[in-house]
């Protein structure tokens, strides 16, 4: 892994720390955080209608447009519920791209804005 690669990882590891953290702080209940976590990950589902509408529909909760403006919304209006889940999913986010793990190509569910994911040819081991 060169070591702009571990850096950006390093980052989103912070990202996801601090969504917790956050999380953790709120006195919502850990149970909702064990039923969402993998929540935004449905959206694998799409991919049942190809490799463009997989790719849209992962990429459309994968994202932290979304989530953020909910955060913010839920802050300003005082919404726990909003906050406890906007959280939920930025740590989401925020430990896939720790993993390695990007916004979908329409090529094929591999296929990433951070490159392939998955063996590489010369990690092939006997």
């Amino acid at each position: 892994m060169k070591p702009l690669d571990l850096i950006i990882r390093l980052e989103w590891a912070v990202v996801a720390a601090a969504a917790v953290a956050f999380y953790a702080s709120s006195g919502v209940s850990w149970w909702l955080f064990g039923l969402l976590i993998l929540a935004p990950d449905l959206s694998m589902l799409g991919y049942l209608g190809g490799p463009r509408i997989g790719a849209v529909a992962y990429n459309a909760l994968h994202i932290l447009i979304v989530p953020v403006l909910l955060l913010l919304a839920g802050h300003l209006s005082g919404n726990a519920a909003a906050i406890a889940v906007a959280l939920i999913w930025i740590a989401h986010i925020a430990i896939d791209r720790a993993l390695g793990y990007g916004l979908k190509l329409s090529t094929g569910f591999q296929d990433t804005h951070l490159g392939r994911i998955g063996r590489k040819l010369n990690d092939v081991s006997p």
